[in-house]
This record gives C-alpha cells, sequence and structure tokens, in this order.
C-alpha cells in the first residue's frame, strides 16, 4: 500500500468498499493501524494493551475469506479498539485499575463477540480513567492519555484512550461507555463523534460496571455514519414500531425537515462563550439544511444534578463493595477513586430514594419537549480540552470544579437514559474543538443520526485533522 493510499483517516465504508474491490488487505489496514501505533502511542498513551499478534492473525483469516467473497458486512476486515473496561476472552481487561491489572478473562462481552461476528479485527484495549470513575483519564496506573490536538492538554475521560485513539486516526472506530458523560465528553475534547444509545440498547455483559442504572455502552468514530455500523452491529433488537438505524439510508436519504428544540434553560448557563457560539451557529446550519428551531423549557434538570450524582455515588460504591474489592482493598485504589467511594457510602437511603423523584421530573421534561421537537440541541462540554493537571475551571468568571463542570451538560441523558451524540461544530480561537449535542427520543437512534448527519454534511469539521 502506498502512501497515496493511506487509510488511517479513512471512513468505515471507504475502507470496507475499498476491501471488497481489492483495493487494500485487511492485512495492510492492520499493518498501518499497527505502525500508527508505534508511531504515535508514546505521545498519546492511548492503549493500556496492543492486540498486535492476534489482529495479525484474524487479518489473514479475513484476507482468504475476502478473496473467496465471502463478506459478511461492513466492519468484515475493519480495525477497531475496545475500552479496556470490555472482557476480551484471553486479553487482560483492567478497567484502568490496580485491582484487575493482571485481570484475563475467559470470555468475550457481548460487545465483544458482535464485532467479532461481524469481521472487526481488535487492535487493543485503550486507557481509560481508572474503574471508569472520572472525566480525564489522567489514569495513575497506567498513565495520563493525552489530547491529539494538544498534546499538554486532557482528552476528557472516562474513554480517553478510545477517543484520542480514533481523533489520531488509529482503527475506525472504538466502543466505550458513557455514565455521565464518559463517551460525549472525550468525544468533543477530541473532536470525533461519539454516540450514546438509548439505556440499555448496547449490552453491558461482560463489561466491568460502575452505576448500574446510569451505565450505558457505545461508540466513538470520526463520522455519524461509522458511529451508526457500529451500533447495527451491536445493537439489541429494536422494540416494535421504533426504527432500527440503517447506515445506507443516512448516506442516500437526508432528512427533508426536522424540528430542533433550543433550551430556554439549564444547557447554556454557565457555558463559555466561544462554545455557545459555536452551538448557535450549528444549529442555524441545520436549520438551513430542513431544521424548524423551537425553544424548549427543561425546567427540572438543574435541580436533578445533585441527585444524579448522588445515584453513581451511591451504585458505584454498591458494586465495589458486592464484587469484593473496596473497602477491603482500599490501599489499591487511588485517591481520587477512593474519595468517591468513601462518599458513595455515606448517601442515605432517602437520598437515594429521592433521586427517583428528580429523575421523573427530568424524564418528564426531556418527554414533554419531544412531543414539540425531534432532538434537543446542546452544547456537548462547556469548555474545551484543559492542561493535565486541572482540578478547577472558571467559566465567565465563576469557578468550578473541572469533574462537576464536563459532567454537568451529560449527566441528565444518563440519568433519564435518552440517547445523545457529540458531533463536531468547530474549533476554539486557541485550535481546540467543540462539540454540539444532539439528545433524542428514546429508541429514537435512527432520527438521531440522521440529523447529526444533515449537519456533518453540510459542514468540514470532520476533515481537521491534529498535527501529530
Amino acid at each position: 500500500m502506498s502512501s497515496q493510499d493511506n487509510f488511517a483517516y479513512r471512513t468505515i465504508e471507504e475502507a470496507a468498499r475499498a476491501l471488497r474491490r481489492r483495493k487494500v488487505s485487511p492485512v495492510e489496514l492492520v499493518e498501518e493501524a499497527l505502525a500508527r501505533i508505534e508511531q504515535l502511542n508514546p505521545k498519546l498513551n492511548a492503549f493500556i494493551t496492543v492486540t498486535a499478534e492476534r489482529a495479525r492473525r484474524e487479518a489473514k483469516i479475513v484476507e482468504r475469506e475476502i478473496a473467496r467473497g465471502r463478506v459478511r458486512g461492513p466492519l468484515y476486515g475493519i480495525p477497531v479498539t475496545l475500552k479496556d473496561n470490555y472482557a476480551t476472552k484471553g486479553v487482560r481487561t483492567t478497567a484502568g485499575s490496580r485491582i484487575l491489572a493482571e485481570n484475563v478473562p475467559t470470555a468475550d462481552s457481548v460487545v465483544a463477540a458482535r464485532l467479532a461476528k461481524a469481521g472487526a479485527i481488535l487492535l487493543g484495549k485503550t486507557n481509560l480513567h481508572e474503574w471508569a470513575y472520572g472525566v480525564t483519564t489522567e489514569n495513575p496506573f497506567f498513565g495520563a492519555t493525552h489530547n491529539p490536538w494538544a498534546l499538554e492538554r486532557i482528552p476528557g475521560g472516562s474513554s480517553g484512550g478510545s477517543a484520542a485513539a480514533v481523533a489520531a486516526g488509529i482503527g475506525f472506530g472504538s466502543m466505550g461507555t458513557d455514565t455521565g458523560g464518559s463517551i460525549r465528553i472525550p468525544a468533543a475534547l477530541c473532536g470525533v463523534v461519539g454516540l450514546k444509545p438509548t439505556f440499555g440498547r448496547v449490552s453491558l455483559e461482560g463489561v466491568v460496571p460502575l452505576a448500574e442504572s446510569l451505565d450505558h455502552a457505545g461508540m466513538i468514530t470520526r463520522t455519524v455514519t461509522d458511529a451508526c455500523i457500529l451500533l447495527e452491529a451491536t445493537a439489541k433488537t429494536y422494540p416494535r414500531g421504533a426504527t432500527r438505524p440503517d447506515y445506507r439510508r443516512l448516506e442516500k436519504k437526508r432528512p427533508q425537515s426536522f424540528r430542533i428544540g433550543w433550551p430556554v434553560d439549564f444547557y447554556f448557563e454557565d457555558v463559555e462563550e466561544e462554545i455557545a457560539l459555536a452551538v448557535e451557529a450549528a444549529v442555524k446550519v441545520l436549520a438551513a439544511r430542513g431544521g424548524r428551531v423551537e425553544k424548549v423549557a427543561l425546567p427540572h434538570l438543574a435541580a436533578a444534578t445533585c441527585p444524579a450524582t448522588s445515584v453513581a455515588l451511591v451504585e458505584a460504591t454498591a458494586c465495589h463493595e458486592a464484587a469484593g474489592y473496596f473497602p477491603g482493598r482500599a490501599e489499591d485504589y487511588s485517591e481520587d477513586v477512593r474519595q468517591r467511594l468513601e462518599l458513595g457510602a455515606k448517601v442515605s437511603a432517602t437520598e437515594y430514594l429521592h433521586a427517583r423523584e428528580s429523575k421523573r421530573l427530568a424524564t418528564g421534561d426531556f418527554e414533554a419537549a419531544f412531543e414539540r421537537v425531534d432532538v434537543i440541541a446542546a452544547p456537548a462540554t462547556p469548555i474545551a480540552a484543559v492542561e493535565i493537571g486541572t482540578r478547577e475551571v472558571k467559566i465567565n468568571g465563576k469557578s468550578e470544579p473541572l469533574r462537576a463542570a464536563l459532567l454537568r451538560l451529560n449527566r441528565p441523558a444518563n440519568f433519564t437514559g435518552h440517547p445523545a451524540i457529540s458531533i463536531p461544530c468547530g474549533f476554539t480561537r486557541a485550535g481546540l474543538p467543540i462539540g454540539m449535542q444532539l439528545i433524542g427520543k428514546k429508541d429514537g437512534e435512527a432520527e438521531l443520526l440522521a440529523i447529526a448527519r444533515a449537519y456533518e454534511s453540510a459542514t468540514k469539521w470532520t476533515n481537521r485533522r491534529p498535527q501529530l
């Protein structure tokens, strides 16, 4: 494969077409990806484990099958990665922790198995915030992951390794998890696409849990269409009446008219001006593509912030207690995570039960809005990527803990279970990516992706590449 034929930043569909036409082989795709890992991972630290020999072995098998005319679908022969909290048979799954540092599962997670069945080739397991319990991917045991756009800055978390790898052209997509924004935050900060499907849409069986009522499995890719392809391969059966996403329809049939909800409260409060203006401009692009903008009220979301945090705290602590790790092995956690597990033990039953009512009210806000609109547009994060080590940020003159700032606009969709996607919508004056979040109706991924793709096809943000 010549330098002119470089596939690092091609889409899954483009690579799949080239494979079918024998313009490139799975072995060549894998070798190119492994060469990029060797070149770039020392700068990025995006991987915990690289499965080079396995990838080469699988690529040769797929190459022979393609030569016989046997192609299973758009992921056949496509190199991908998995966040290192997805169980992989025979390959260690650490969850970014000291406790599971040498854990080698005997079975695949459902997602890993489905990707293998689709013919995707695993390049490796990506770095994450310890136990997926954080927003920066500054991992104390496996090292911090660096943002490809500015190596001194965070990629976001907890799926930071996945986002950094995809943004750097390593693999065609990655599966991550999202409990309070852990797919959408790194996608926004790294300038890629991050999809959190409806709660339960993609199986969490075989994924190291964090908070059972908030955890979502999803995907990080360079384009909306690629996210749709990974969703099709990993999603459970859709309920009757719901439209199953189809990546071919995204490319062939753009929605002619749709309704965009513009929140009058919560989502644009305490957001940096550059971010707000970029999202506003993005919505104007959608309006020019057939969208009608309507203001929507979401009056209970702000009050749901603390209850949602309480749920995350208590469920995470309960999970680690049930696994026998905490408090018995408290010394094996970083101070960051250990403190949050200790906080979870202090959440009262009354607080936890109160959160149910907050969830009901927040869900009601979204459902009332979706009677009038098809998607709600908002910033994915209120700030761009900050320097590694940052703990406090100042937004419009007000100080806020970094963790709270990055979670604030993402937690509601985890709390209520609605699907949400972050898509690139611009860059700051300092050259850092900005993400727009679109939130959709439950089981409405097909419509959500179609609208996201309508924006993406009208802009060129996904064509930009970090200079590494």
